[in-house]
């Protein structure tokens, strides 16, 4: 921590609340969050955490930012260690890393892709950012596989000319290289990696159908890796 011993404080007070509304969102689900309740187990009255924190919604729009930044980091952490020219390598990387902090953290993971909190609406000039981290680092990934050479030809239908407009849109506001089916492709490897994640965290599969899960989830990356085309 850094700042003044008043800044401190403010910065402890807070973390505190932030993990102990993350021990009852694990405890009692998003909907039941309270901030009376966290204020009882912080030890102060009500009216103490409300200085910090104004509403239960604020308090879930801390929680979403702190789930997408930790799932961020992880992302980020895992592409750091894998080889740097194998596209295919940093993709299982990225994928292992964003299943294996949901699985870890199931409670937080629910909250930013579960079924929504009735009453709340994340705010999204506080959450896109930290949001997009893993989706952005997935989408250069396959831009810098197109870049160097070490991404296969694919072929797909031709997009009709509503997508197309938004295909040039998120081009340009990524600033990709990329041509219309191998981004389309991307979007579903996209789409496809979380969904996977998601049956596995929210028990779709069922208990017994499989038992080796994470072999299941290395196939599925193989087989997303294989349809986007990454080499190496």
């Amino acid at each position: 921590m850094t700042g003044t011993p008043r800044a401190r404080a403010r910065e402890q007070t807070l973390a505190d609340i932030t993990r102990i509304g993350r021990e009852h969102l694990a405890r009692d689900g998003a909907a039941a969050l309270s901030l009376r309740a966290v204020a009882r187990d912080l030890g102060v009255v009500s009216s103490a955490v409300y200085r910090y924190v104004k509403s239960r919604d604020e308090l879930l729009t801390l929680l979403v930012v702190e789930g997408y930044t930790e799932l961020g980091d992880a992302a980020a952490a895992a592409l750091g260690a894998a080889p740097a020219d194998s596209p295919r390598a940093r993709f299982h990387a990225l994928g292992h890393a964003v299943r294996d902090w949901a699985l870890r953290e199931k409670a937080c993971y629910g909250l930013l892709f579960g079924s929504p909190v009735p009453g709340y609406r994340a705010p999204a000039e506080r959450t896109t950012g930290p949001g997009t981290r893993v989706v952005n680092a997935l989408v250069s990934l396959i831009d810098d596989a197109h870049r160097a050479g070490l991404l296969r030809p694919v072929s797909a239908p031709a997009a009709a000319p509503p997508l197309r407009e938004n295909l040039v849109a998120i081009r340009a506001e990524l600033g990709l290289d990329l041509p219309d089916e191998v981004l389309l492709r991307g979007v579903l490897v996209w789409s496809s990696l979380f969904g996977a994640v998601n049956f596995e965290v929210f028990g779709q599969y069922g208990p017994d159908t499989f038992t080796d899960p994470r072999s299941l989830f290395d196939h599925h990356l193989s087989v997303l890796a294989e349809t986007v085309g990454l080499l190496g």
